[in-house]
């Protein structure tokens, strides 16, 4: 087995989860120490502080349940991709059209004579 493989995705993964786990609990832990001897007095810094550290936490607990189940589903992600490419192509499509459009204005709206400017001036 070659480094790069499935296998060695999944351990790395799943040892950068464990990672972030750490430094979530850190930063709670840090947040709560700084609150609690008083460094920090700003209670929206320490929520701030704690509310990434759980999320963070949260995040990482995720992964680690999900690297646990592991399905192929590249076919069903290939057709949903061809499909979004698709309404994206459409929407980009109609968007550049309405640019023409824009550039056509801009140019007729540029030649045109100001009908209220004094018609002796030279432009």
């Amino acid at each position: 087995m070659v480094c790069g493989g499935f296998t060695c995705s999944k351990n790395a993964l799943c040892s950068l989860n464990v990672v972030y786990m750490m430094v979530g609990l850190l930063l709670i832990g840090v947040a709560a120490w700084g609150k609690g001897f008083g460094i920090v007095s700003s209670i929206h810094i320490i929520g701030g502080v704690i509310a990434v550290g759980v999320f963070l936490l949260l995040i990482a607990i995720v992964g680690l349940i999900a690297k646990g189940q592991c399905y192929t589903c590249g076919n069903v992600m290939l057709e949903h991709s061809a499909e979004a490419l698709k309404i994206l192509g459409g929407v980009g499509l109609f968007f550049s059209f309405t640019e023409i459009l824009g550039v056509w204005l801009a140019v007729r709206y540029r030649n045109q004579k100001d009908p209220r400017a004094n018609p002796s001036a030279f432009l």
